[in-house]
């Protein structure tokens, strides 16, 4: 069973809009719905991007003097089992960024926005919630 992960000490917790990635344009990432990475308070966590949707177990730990989150998951994509691993971290400007492994194959890293601030983010069209 995950650790369960203090609120205080998590600032990842909550829902992240993929806005960008390094394969992808923003269109792919929304293929099957708005991309989003979730973080949730048991130390687990959700993503889905293009035709990839994972389930994720999170550590949080401090590098550099700053909060990161490291994480394993399983999940698929299409129809195919696949996992991975990867991580993230919290950027001055607020955005979550961090890098996304497939096992045995690509990886990509990515940016996400705070599901709230994409809400009130007007400038992209895109960027809006469905």
């Amino acid at each position: 069973m995950p650790a369960k992960i203090a609120t205080k000490s998590n600032p990842f917790l909550g829902p992240w809009r993929i806005v960008e990635m390094e394969l992808w344009e923003l269109e792919d990432i929304d293929m099957l719905g708005r991309g989003y990475i979730r973080f949730y308070r048991d130390g687990t966590g959700e993503f889905r991007f293009i035709a990839v949707q994972g389930g994720m177990d999170c550590r949080v730990a401090e590098r550099d003097g700053g909060p990161i989150v490291e994480f394993s998951w399983a999940g698929y994509e299409e129809m195919d089992p696949t996992c991975g691993r990867g991580w993230a971290k919290l950027d001055a400007d607020g955005r979550l960024r961090g890098r996304l492994f497939f096992h045995l194959g690509d990886d990509s890293a990515f940016t996400a926005m705070r599901e709230r601030a994409v809400r009130k983010s007007r400038a992209h069209p895109a960027l809006a919630l469905e």
